[in-house]
Parts: structure tokens; C-alpha cells; sequence
């Protein structure tokens, strides 16, 4: 009995000290973020011929490592989202008098996500923050005529409130139905002038809810291309915001210039998406019915004309190619409770892929011990895990794990889940969110290439996370309650 025993415990010891010796190579990393950036799957905006073939890629990735597949159809779990392609043809040019200056997409200007199809040439007004607020004495659209114009707008609401009542929703879908209800055909969005970074255009497809205006055209214009509208009126764009923000009053005003907008959106109010999953059971006939969910989301936002993509690769390639990673590293390696790993579609529209994965879970939800998170975790210089406030047991692991190896994890740390663990949070489940301090340099924008990522960086937090699973998976976290 004593040999037995002695046994039984030598044999659990392998099993921990052979999960503990795995690892995750850059190398690993990189091959599969190189694939997901590339042109071939443009961008993986879900609904489109790209995004599919990211999913497919990392179905098979799932099979070949032994992942049972934990789908509605095989490794996938489908879902209906919004989808726009923005196609050829493309202008965005200015007139001045009888002069034509041709802005360059990508650098001048970036359509958004959910613009309209339009071929026009109108004038041009400027209507502040583009809000009509009435009811707060306070409507950019009170004293000028925008019928059949393009109007320019600032980008978000403004930071000073009207008798303390909020301005609503800060969404680019609410600011375009609000020009177009006043006659307007287009409209382009620009940054704050007197922030003291301004955001450059980026590719974005978080528009806000409601009908899509299928005939009007939505783009995000850089400072410097906008700021050629204004050039025969007595104002800039800098002055403009300081008279809008010191008087809490409008300053619209129509300008002596045309614009030309040319685009092609093909529309598709319900496209075909889907998350995918597979399933790698535990080992413990105990623990086993206990499950550690480990997610990323796998879309980005597409591509604009016959070229222009956005490769997405700290965002979120580098989660999707961790998650991958994580599976094959742990697929030969006996864990006692069961991991679910998941690659989510749809978080830039609103975190819809993960929204609908926590509502129709597969198994039961009290079951889930912890839910990791990995977004955004190859460029910078640090780690952090956010969610430490609601789940200090879960994050003080992590912490512990890392002071034992790296020594890269820093203190900051915040609640409420966050991007793609929200929806779990508020199922009362532990999250941790792995990102990267210094993360979003590149966010969004064409320059988010495999090459600019940090892949020492990259290595170690794959391998923290790697190591925080394995600690799950073994017994040595219980489920807390969370704040």
C-alpha cells in the first residue's frame, strides 16, 4: 500500500514538473502572426472572405494539436453581426476656386468602418461637435443652412457639460443621422486641434447602434488635409475649438470651399461570423467538469479599396497567435481540469463574438474557475494584467508566477473586466486581462505590422500566461468571488 501511494504521488509530481516545463518560442509566435497580418486575409473584418480564412486557420491549428472541437458546427459557434466592404471607386479630394488637391487614403484620410457609398461633389461647413441638443440650448446646426453640404465635425463630445446633463452616445452613427436629418450628404470627422497629441485617422468599425445610412459618406480626415478647407474663412481649426470650448456656445460656419467624396460600401446588415472554440479536457475525474476559458479576438477592421489593409498585429494577432500557441504547448501536457480556448469575432464593433459566447455558454457557468483574456500583448516594454481589483486572488498568482521568473509584471492593475473578459466579469466569473504597458502605439493604424512587434517582450508574457493556466489547471487557484 505504501509503494502504491508512494507511486501515485511520484506519478502526480511528473505530471506538474512536465506541465511546468513547457514553453512558448518567439518563434512559434511570429509564424502565425506573419500569416494572420498578411494581405490574404485583409484586415479579418468578420462577414468577409478574410476573416473566414483566419478562422479556418486557426480551426485547423485546433485540430492538428488535438483540440476537440466545442462549436455549434465543428470548431465554430456562429453569429450574426454588421458587415461593410469598402470598395473602389475612392476620392477624397478639395476644390478651392478652380484648384484640385487629391488627398492620399491611408495618410490623409481613413473611411469609417460603417460610411455610406457616395459619388459627390458638395460644399463644405464646419458644425463644431455636430451635436443638436435643443432641449440643452446648445445645436451646432441652429444658424446654418448644411442642406446638400458635407460637414466637417469634431470626432467626440465635448468635454464640459450643459446644466451637468450628458450629450448622449459618442458614436460616429449617432453624429452622421444627425447631419443627415438636417439635409446633409456626407460628413467628415476630424481629431481634437487643441489636444496636445492629436489622433491620426484610423481604421475603425465601432459605429454606435442603429439603421445604417446606406447614401452618406462617413470619413476620418487628418488635421492638416481638413485644415485646407478652412483656408479662405478668418479662422483655423485651433481657433475654432478654443471660441466652442470658452463660450459653450456654437461657431458653425459655411466655408468658401468644395469637397469630393467617391466610395463604394457594400452593406450587409446580417453577415455570417463566427467565434471559434475548441475544447482540451482535463484530466482528473474530478477537476475535469471544472473549466478555464482562455480567449482572444481574432477579427480586426478590414480593409479600404483594392490595397489598403490593416494588418492588426499587436491588435489582435498577437492575442490570436498566443491563444494557438497555448493550445499546442498544452495539448500533450496532462492538466487536470478542462481548458476551453476561444478566438472571438467581432470585439472592435463592440465585443459581440464574446457578449455571445457568455450568453450561450456551453456548459454550465458556476463550472468556469477563471476566464484569461489576451489582447494587445506584443509591443511595449512591461506586462500588466488588468482585473486585479475584482479578482486580487486570481491576479495575486500571476503576480507571484512572475516574480518567480520574469520580473516584467507591473503593480497598475484595474476593475471590471475589460474588453473581451467584460462579458464574464458581469457573469460573476474571475478574469485576467494580459496586456502590455505602452501597448497602442501602432493601435489601429497601418503601421500595426509584424515587424514593429517587441517578440522577447511577446515570449514572456505568452509564457506567463502559459504558466497561470498550468497553476489553474492543477488545483492550485479555487474560484473566488469577485468585487
Amino acid at each position: 500500500m505504501r509503494v502504491l501511494l508512494t507511486s501515485i504521488i511520484f506519478c502526480a509530481c511528473l505530471i506538474i514538473l512536465s506541465a511546468q516545463n513547457i514553453s512558448i518560442s518567439k518563434e512559434q509566435l511570429k509564424s502565425k502572426v506573419v500569416f494572420l497580418t498578411s494581405d490574404e486575409l485583409a484586415g479579418r473584418l468578420p462577414g468577409t472572405e478574410g476573416y473566414n480564412k483566419a478562422a479556418k486557420f486557426a480551426a485547423d491549428i485546433f485540430s492538428s494539436a488535438g483540440i476537440e472541437a466545442f462549436g455549434d458546427s465543428s470548431y465554430y459557434q456562429f453569429l450574426e453581426v454588421e458587415s461593410n466592404e469598402i470598395k473602389e471607386p475612392i476620392e477624397f479630394s478639395l476644390i478651392n476656386n478652380d484648384r484640385k488637391v487629391v488627398f492620399e487614403l491611408g495618410k490623409d484620410y481613413i473611411f469609417r468602418g460603417f460610411t455610406g457609398s457616395g459619388d459627390l461633389t458638395a460644399e463644405v461647413a464646419f458644425c463644431g461637435y455636430g451635436i443638436s441638443r435643443p432641449d440643452l440650448g446648445y445645436d451646432d446646426y441652429a444658424n446654418i443652412d448644411v442642406n446638400d453640404k458635407v460637414v466637417i465635425v469634431f470626432k467626440y463630445n465635448p468635454s464640459w457639460k450643459i446644466k451637468d446633463s450628458t450629450w448622449g452616445t459618442n458614436y460616429p452613427r449617432e453624429k452622421s443621422r444627425t447631419a443627415f436629418s438636417k439635409g446633409a450628404k456626407g460628413i467628415i470627422f476630424i481629431s481634437f486641434p487643441n489636444d496636445n497629441t492629436p489622433q491620426d485617422p484610423i481604421g475603425s468599425v465601432l459605429h454606435g447602434s442603429g439603421k445604417q445610412i446606406a447614401d452618406f459618406p462617413q470619413l476620418h480626415s487628418s488635421l492638416n488635409a481638413a485644415e485646407k478647407f478652412f483656408v479662405n474663412s478668418e479662422y483655423s481649426l485651433k481657433n475654432l475649438q478654443s471660441i466652442i470650448d470658452s463660450t459653450k456656445l456654437p461657431k458653425s460656419l459655411s466655408l468658401k470651399t468644395k469637397a469630393i467624396i467617391k466610395v463604394n460600401a457594400d452593406y450587409n446588415e446580417k453577415s455570417r461570423t463566427m467565434n471559434v472554440v475548441g475544447l482540451l479536457k482535463g484530466t482528473d475525474e474530478i477537476l475535469k467538469d471544472e473549466y478555464i476559458i482562455v480567449g482572444a479576438h481574432l477579427d480586426h477592421v478590414g480593409m479600404q479599396g483594392d490595397s489598403l489593409y490593416f494588418p492588426g498585429a499587436n491588435d489582435n494577432a498577437s492575442g490570436t497567435a498566443a491563444v494557438l500557441s497555448l493550445a499546442e504547448s498544452l495539448a500533450n501536457t496532462k492538466i487536470k481540469r478542462s481548458i476551453i480556448f476561444v478566438l472571438f469575432a467581432s470585439e472592435e464593433q463592440g465585443l459581440f463574438g464574446a457578449d455571445h459566447f457568455a450568453k450561450n455558454l456551453p456548459i454550465k457557468q458556476e463550472k468556469i474557475v477563471a476566464m484569461l483574456n489576451l489582447d494587445c500583448i506584443a509591443y511595449g516594454d512591461s506586462i500588466q494584467i488588468g482585473n486585479g481589483k475584482s479578482a486580487p486572488l486570481l491576479w495575486q498568482l500571476t503576480s507571484k508566477i512572475d516574480s518567480e521568473n520574469d520580473k516584467m509584471m507591473v503593480k497598475r492593475t484595474w476593475s471590471g473586466g475589460g474588453a473581451d473578459a467584460t462579458p464574464f466579469h458581469k457573469n460573476g466569473i474571475p478574469c485576467l486581462y494580459f496586456v502590455t504597458t505602452n501597448s497602442y502605439e501602432h493601435l489601429h493604424k497601418l503601421s500595426d505590422k509584424a515587424e514593429t512587434l517587441n517578440y522577447d517582450l511577446y515570449e514572456k508574457i505568452s509564457n506567463l500566461a502559459l504558466k497561470t493556466i498550468v497553476k489553474i489547471g492543477n488545483g492550485f487557484y479555487k474560484r473566488e468571488i469577485i468585487n
